[in-house]
């Protein structure tokens, strides 16, 4: 019924447009491609072949995560002001993929960094209109031209809140979200790791049951994919765009020293 595309992030684009071609619905991992060009061309091909394509992102199915989306729906926590998300661990093996220019379009931005940004989006509930980002390097020989080992950045809001994120591939216990909002507050720590996500706000600690992961993810993909259910947050291959456009903003800034602006 579905493909589900775990490779290399330079490979995904020549991935998932051959799996459309052969009519078959596409999961595809984050980042969804190298860059908004590509994500673009993803797209268009799977729209073509009139298959699903949708992105891996698990965090969108997550209980407390949602607990969080739901509050802030509803008012509980007035207006948002502020995000913070870290995201980090120090890398291994110096010759993984990851650490390849080639294979992985950069470095942290390109596998722990895109959880900030997406997770700065779904906790605030809007979509950036700037962003600006500085980089900072202290083992050039690991961490190659283009390979980025640690990226700051701030994004606005429509709405007037603010995110400072930080991606990083050279600094363990970096895994959490916080959201200021006028009426309270919502923390996620951990945030986005494997085992059990941690939570608490302004109103006390969120104490909903611990889920596998990947398992609800794939039993809610199954139900978008074969029965057309929609997400709470969209998980299909424009939302996965969204990020790759704010990737390339990232880079982008990092290299001018400018603010750079968005239209999602």
């Amino acid at each position: 019924d579905a493909v589900y595309v775990i490779t290399p992030n330079a490979l995904h684009n020549d991935q998932v447009i051959r799996v459309a071609k052969a009519g078959k619905h596409v999961i595809c991992e984050k980042p969804m491609a190298l860059n908004a060009k590509e994500g673009s061309e993803m797209i268009a091909a799977c729209k073509k072949a009139n298959v699903k394509l949708l992105v891996g992102y698990r965090m969108h199915f997550e209980p407390k995560t949602l607990e969080i989306i739901r509050m802030r729906n509803e008012g509980e926590f007035g207006k948002i002001m502020f995000f913070q998300g870290l995201c980090g661990f120090r890398i291994g093996d110096p010759n993984q993929w990851r650490l390849n220019k080639q294979l992985a379009g950069g470095g942290s931005m390109m596998d722990i960094g895109i959880y900030a940004i997406n997770g700065a989006r779904y906790m605030v509930g809007e979509d950036p209109v700037w962003v600006t980002a500085q980089e900072t390097k202290t083992n050039p020989e690991k961490f190659k031209d283009g390979v980025d080992e640690t990226i700051q950045f701030q994004m606005g809001f429509p709405g007037g809140a603010v995110a400072s994120c930080l991606s990083t591939y050279n600094m363990n216990y970096l895994d959490r979200f916080f959201l200021s909002a006028e009426k309270g507050f919502a923390e996620l720590q951990p945030s986005t790791g494997y085992g059990p996500i941690r939570g608490r706000t302004s109103k006390g600690e969120l104490n909903q049951a611990h889920v596998a992961h990947q398992t609800v993810q794939m039993d809610e993909m199954a139900d978008i994919i074969l029965g057309g259910k929609q997400s709470i947050i969209p998980v299909d291959g424009e939302e996965g765009l969204k990020d790759l456009k704010i990737i390339d903003a990232i880079y982008s800034a990092v290299k001018t020293g400018k603010k750079v602006n968005l239209k999602l």
